[in-house]
């Protein structure tokens, strides 16, 4: 199974390479390449013999989390072809996305948290007649990856994990970690924990299953930016797996297409019979509880980080594709509605098991696609 995963995600890394080369622009490119992005040529071909481009052409700059970006190269990869828009999505992280939005940067951006009051006051300079909207488009498990010699199944808690990120255990044969893990080797090895150096949707995520759940262990407001002391700092997603990959005695937090070889992902006790591992499919478990909390044309969901179902992953997040209800520019409105319109459709959502990721739910992305056809 492993060799499996190994192989399709080196055919989906090359299929990413060669149409990054053709589509990059000038100005702007991505610091951010994780290890599964792009897709088969064959379902490329085939998604994009169903794709409606409707008059799209030019080109498309967005920018954001960086936990979708495998995701959106895959997409880019299958439209393009289609449609022969170029998009530069580059992948910066969910606050610098959020920020070339309201400053009208980019036709839309990427986040893994919805917009915050004051976002939405500031996107309606730039969304004449309208504001910012949260569309979720893409979900996934935020897998707790690790590097630990000998240690191949290690389960974690969430007591134990806000006690390693706020620096109160650092070994990694502390006894709370070997009371969750009474079969395993744990070796007498410095823990070295990364976390994000950039605002990040994957931390305000992580933050508030913390918070949610032992907060009596974690105790800070959460957001996008890191708040716990001590631990090292790499940027974006592909910066902490990197340095996870890297580091012996290594924890840090990511979107489960990020885990490679080297990299190991921790299973959650969340209560529930047996721990918890991160998947497409206990990810889809979790976020098939989301509820939407948005009102008119946003898309806004509120997530269940205390879930003790059986087979649900607690950690997990949905990215949203944040862009004017109103106000778009008409010069970039055809092309961002076309690509929008491709990613929520049924083949777009498909692409998304295929490379770690977890399509959103029926009864949500049919109200995305709704809301899709009104932009304007």
């Amino acid at each position: 199974m492993k060799l499996q995963r190994k192989n399709r995600l080196r055919a989906l890394s090359l299929g990413a390479v060669a149409v990054s080369g053709a589509l990059a622009l000038t100005a702007c490119g991505s610091d951010d390449n994780g290890g599964s992005s792009g897709s088969s040529t064959s379902s490329a071909s085939a998604n994009a013999s169903s794709i409606k481009c409707d008059n799209a052409k030019g080109q498309l700059l967005a920018d954001g989390s960086s936990a979708q970006k495998n995701a959106i190269d895959a997409w880019v990869k299958s439209f393009s072809q289609a449609c022969g828009v170029q998009i530069n999505y580059k992948g910066s992280g969910s606050g610098a996305g959020v920020t070339a939005f309201t400053q009208g940067q980019v036709a839309f951006a990427g986040s893994d948290s919805a917009l915050k009051p004051e976002e939405v006051t500031a996107s309606k300079k730039v969304c004449s007649g309208g504001q910012g909207i949260d569309l979720p488009m893409v979900g996934g498990a935020i897998a707790i990856g690790y590097n630990v010699p000998g240690v191949d199944n290690l389960v974690l808690d969430a007591p134990t994990l806000a006690k390693i990120f706020d620096s109160k255990i650092t070994n990694w044969n502390d006894a709370a970690i070997k009371k969750l893990n009474p079969s395993a080797t744990l070796p007498n090895l410095k823990i070295q924990a990364f976390h994000r150096s950039d605002e990040s949707g994957t931390t305000d995520n992580l933050t508030k299953y913390l918070i949610a759940t032992t907060p009596s262990n974690w105790k800070y407001s959460g957001g996008k930016a890191w708040q716990a002391k001590g631990g090292q700092s790499a940027p974006q997603s592909a910066g902490v797996a990197q340095q996870v990959k890297q580091t012996s005695g290594a924890i840090g937090y990511f979107e489960l297409s990020y885990v490679s070889d080297g990299i190991k992902a921790a299973s959650i006790d969340t209560g529930a019979s047996a721990p918890v591992a991160p998947s497409t499919e206990s990810a889809t478990a979790d976020i098939a509880a989301a509820k939407v909390v948005g009102t008119g044309s946003d898309l806004s969901l509120q997530l269940d980080y205390k879930t003790k179902a059986e087979g649900a992953y607690p950690i997990s997040l949905v990215t949203y594709e944040i862009v004017c209800d109103k106000g778009n520019k008409a010069d970039t409105l055809p092309a961002t509605k076309a690509f929008l319109r491709y990613i929520a459709s049924e083949d777009g959502q498909k692409v998304l098991s295929t490379i770690d990721y977890a399509p959103v739910p029926d009864e949500i992305i049919t109200k995305v696609r709704t809301t899709v056809e009104g932009l304007s």
